[in-house]
């Protein structure tokens, strides 16, 4: 609404209006990922309200990260259609929808229905693919440092909330917190009706590091389904493709899908309370906002593929030494401060790497598709941890298990080819 009017006068101060652009998505991604981070809290307050066992609650809380993932890639074809706000708005309506109608559920098919289905599908609206396009679209110049910032925000904002989330779930249960992360949606919703755009040549500016003004391409009259499955034929002959999706398939295991969802229960079943186990997911969450903006920088002046071997080498180790911290505050606040740091790190390479393998455009699509294998490999993590708890009366087997992977993905991703230097 006033983006054609602030763009111009922000100009004139030599701010380029990508930054706005990169402000707002980042609130936008924050909020999202906080309403996706919250029922990772609830595992015990469920148990104790309905008798819900862990595995029975992972089965939804894993739906809702394989339908996240799984939307990405027609996300970025409906975005591609109907335009960012467009696209920003329904998602945050529909999670608005699914947190009211899950404050009234009495079975655990609602639980499928609300925190499964509607607000993985709604919640994947606005992921990683959001900030990916983006990032494409508004720069060439600092694009790493976007993605990083981006990544930074969705990943943060499944964490940092937790500690609130916690406290509010003890004093007056599970239903009031999730006011705070629906009043922050709230506040993003607006800011980005008032002051989105999307895409520089709407405002006749170039993007970020270029001088020509680059036009906004037609809006896809292909169905978002077509658009979507097409960009995956084309990237399933691709070896760049298949590397990438695999190891951002463990990334996914040995991140959200196992520590986000589990590692309060698993801190439980060692005596520390949910609100401290919290607080450890808050600093992974502060930390991970570091180490992710940092990955960008780095992303855009070093071979990413060395990056990656490095970060998920040294997630697989902090995985399998977690068992040996002896679990007190101070042992798991090292962890969290050391895998914080890794936590998301390895989206700002995969981002340019999918970037300098398939273009500008086409990357967002195809990134897309590499993010729902992340997500799939979220939930694979939530099923299997939350199996191992009831079956085995343990959690570490799990995360033995990721730890491994990630070693795994290390080797795979350094076969790479080594990419050309590209602004692409």
């Amino acid at each position: 609404m006033f983006a054609a009017r602030l763009a111009p006068f922000l100009a004139r101060l030599g701010i380029h209006y990508g930054w706005v652009m990169a402000g707002l998505t980042f609130l936008v991604m924050l909020s999202t990922a906080a309403t996706m981070g919250s029922p990772g809290v609830f595992i015990e307050p469920l148990h104790a309200e309905f008798g819900w066992e862990t595995g029975a609650i992972s089965g939804p809380l894993g739906l809702r990260f394989a339908l996240y993932g799984l939307i990405a890639p027609f996300a970025a074809a409906l975005i591609m259609r109907y335009g960012v706000r467009a696209v920003v708005t329904t998602s945050a309506l529909l999670i608005v929808v699914g947190l009211a109608a899950s404050t009234q559920m009495t079975a655990l098919w609602q639980l499928w229905a609300t925190w499964g289905v509607l607000l993985g599908l709604a919640a994947g609206m606005t992921a990683m693919v959001l900030g990916a396009t983006v990032a494409s679209r508004w720069f060439t110049a600092r694009r790493g440092l976007v993605v990083g910032m981006l990544t930074a925000a969705n990943a943060t904002g499944q964490l940092i909330m937790l500690p609130i989330a916690a406290s509010i779930a003890t004093s007056h249960g599970w239903r009031y917190a999730l006011i705070p992360a629906v009043s922050l949606l709230g506040l993003s919703l607006v800011l980005v009706l008032l002051f989105g755009a999307d895409h520089p040549g709407n405002l006749n500016m170039a993007p970020y590091g270029e001088t020509a003004v680059v036009p906004p391409p037609p809006r896809s009259a292909a169905g978002a389904v077509r658009t979507s499955l097409a960009a995956l034929a084309e990237g399933s002959r691709s070896p760049l493709f298949w590397v990438l999706a695999f190891t951002f398939f463990i990334c996914g295991l040995s991140t959200g899908g196992l520590i986000q969802s589990h590692f309060i229960p698993l801190c439980h079943d060692y005596g520390i309370p949910n609100v401290e186990a919290a607080s450890i997911l808050a600093i992974i969450g502060a930390f991970d906002f570091v180490g992710t903006i940092a990955s960008g920088w780095l992303s855009d002046r070093y071979d990413n593929r060395w990056l990656l071997f490095w970060y998920y080498g040294l997630r697989g180790i902090s995985l399998i030494l977690l068992p040996y911290s002896g679990f007190s505050f101070v042992g798991l606040m090292i962890f969290g401060v050391f895998y914080g740091l890794d936590w998301v790190a390895t989206v700002p390479p995969t981002v340019r790497l999918a970037a300098g393998g398939f273009g500008r455009e086409k990357a967002p699509l195809m990134f897309g598709w590499i993010f729902a294998s992340h997500q799939i490999g979220s939930a694979f993590a939530v099923v299997a941890a939350g199996v191992s708890r009831d079956a085995l009366a343990s959690y570490l087997p799990a995360f033995f298990v990721a730890g491994l992977a990630c070693l795994l993905a290390s080797a795979l991703v350094i076969m790479l080819r080594r990419p050309a230097r590209a602004t692409a």
